[in-house]
């Protein structure tokens, strides 16, 4: 095999090592072959002979057709993973007829994804694609490399929003994206064969998009089915993109704002529900915020999903995380501002939402509003924030207001999720709440319009359980709404960020 892709992504030389010496266990994961990464990690002569080992096995047991194995994303992984590390692999003594068996197939699975890739959608589809594109340069077979990437243009069109965003409205597609586009563009690079103009778009657009949803600490903001992620990955891929473009402080397309001001940062939600065949991992986090400080994360959402082996049991946290409660905005009735049906699509069209910013004497103003109440409640909620230019004092006001028949009065809760490393304690007035950050610094919480307290949280941003606490601010909405404000200052003395 002649291609030679320029790089491969750095694997974890301590999850290479879990490998070693153990039973192969030939999971979805597995099947896409990621572990070669962290064997090659190693850089050693025991973690090149667990790959071919591992390999071997799985060309034995797995060249038969079947559903996981040779579902087209998996197919596109897998494929990509071997011609990565194709060095790695096969460069042992007495491998040959490794080398020999690997080759046939990598042929055959491409042949299959070629026909296959079509029955992949979202991002399954993109990757897919992008195994197509890395199998036909591998192999030689310039027919289907130009078909590959014709679709491959096409998709890009599709999946990457003008405003570099992805149709799911998730931080952590745009990662896997991106990542997916740079892997594509690679290896048409590396085969010198023309890259496509909308394949070089969609990377310049991306980007910035990426670097928009980062917080000081690099890593992702936890909106529509995002984790933080690895900010060494974030990083990474962003070097790789070969784009330095800053992120911009809208998101128009995909439905964000962003503000920043000295060491603050403040994303909000903006939009609606995606389409539906784009929202089976999104969250009913309407103008919901998350805000940062230098490194230190004080405003979050819950989190998406919680790793354990039970489904069940994960289940049930994905559709908890999934509700308009694990998120840090209002609430009405204890109810989702969207409803997510069995099938974990929304039910129903999309609502409307709305936003608009303007600048003044070096402050940021934000306003966003969605009417996911008005069938069910006959309210409509709009959010109003301001940051100011030094970063050092947020404030909000969230409205209830008439959208129609129907409104006899509803209780109302403002959530505030806290990272769990914030702590916070009600003041000696009981109007407010102190929070203190890791690092020394400390905020101050004040509200007026409803009541406050402070009660037990959770977060799962990294896909494990810990326990926070939230600020909540509750209420009652009448017949001609209610309006709450809000506000974080940063208090002045030592630590203070």
């Amino acid at each position: 095999m002649r291609l030679r892709l320029p790089e491969a992504w750095p694997g974890d030389a301590e999850r290479g090592r879990d490998r070693i010496g153990a039973k192969p266990r030939w999971n979805e994961s597995a099947h896409r072959f990621s572990f070669l990464a962290d064997l090659a990690a190693l850089a050693s002569e025991e973690g090149g002979r667990a790959a071919r080992e591992l390999t071997a096995d799985w060309l034995k047991r797995f060249e038969r057709i079947e559903d996981v194995a040779w579902r087209p994303d998996v197919t596109g992984d897998r494929l990509y993973a071997w011609i990565a590390f194709y060095e790695f692999l096969a460069a042992g003594p007495g491998d040959a007829a490794l080398r020999q068996a690997l080759l046939q197939s990598l042929a055959r699975q491409m042949r299959h994804l070629a026909r296959a890739w079509r029955h992949a959608s979202g991002l399954a589809r993109l990757r897919a694609l992008r195994g197509l594109v890395a199998g036909a340069a591998a192999v030689e077979d310039k027919r289907r490399l130009g078909r590959a990437r014709e679709f491959l243009a096409r998709e890009c069109k599709i999946q990457v929003l003008p405003d570099g965003g992805h149709p799911s409205r998730s931080p952590f597609a745009v990662l896997a994206a991106l990542s997916t586009l740079i892997e594509a563009r690679d290896a048409l690079q590396a085969a010198s064969a023309e890259i496509p103009a909308a394949l070089l778009s969609a990377i310049d657009r991306a980007a910035p998009l990426l670097r928009f949803f980062r917080h000081g600490d690099g890593k992702l903001a936890l909106f529509n089915g995002s984790s933080e992620g690895n900010a060494a990955t974030v990083e990474r891929v962003l070097q790789r993109s070969q784009s330095g473009a800053k992120p911009p402080p809208r998101a128009p397309y995909m439905g964000y704002e962003r503000l920043q001001a000295g060491e603050s940062l403040v994303i909000l939600d903006c939009g609606t529900i995606p389409p539906r065949s784009w929202d089976e991992n999104a969250h009913a986090g309407s103008l919901a915020l998350e805000m940062s400080v230098g490194t230190e994360r004080i405003l979050v959402n819950c989190g998406a999903r919680l790793r354990v082996e039970n489904r069940a049991e994960m289940d049930r946290w994905r559709a908890a995380m999934r509700a308009t409660a694990a998120h840090s905005t209002l609430i009405l009735a204890d109810t989702s501002s969207a409803e997510i049906g069995p099938d974990g699509h929304f039910v129903g069209p999309a609502f409307a939402a709305a936003s608009k910013r303007s600048a003044e004497n070096g402050g940021q103003y934000v306003w966003a509003s969605h009417d996911g109440y008005r069938a069910a409640f006959g309210l409509s909620h709009s959010r109003e924030i301001y940051l100011s230019g030094d970063g050092g004092d947020l404030r909000g006001e969230d409205r209830l207001e008439p959208a129609g028949p129907g409104n006899p009065g509803r209780g109302f809760a403002i959530r505030f999720h806290l990272h769990p490393e914030i702590q916070a304690s009600v003041d000696a007035s009981g109007e407010g709440v102190n929070l203190r950050l890791p690092g020394g610094g400390s905020w101050r919480f004040k509200a007026s319009g409803a009541a406050l307290n402070l009660a037990e949280s959770v977060y799962l941003g990294t896909g494990f359980l810990r326990r926070g606490q939230q600020v909540i601010l509750s209420g009652f909405a009448g017949p001609d709404g209610v309006s709450v404000k809000w506000g974080m200052r940063r208090e002045p003395g030592k630590g203070a960020v």
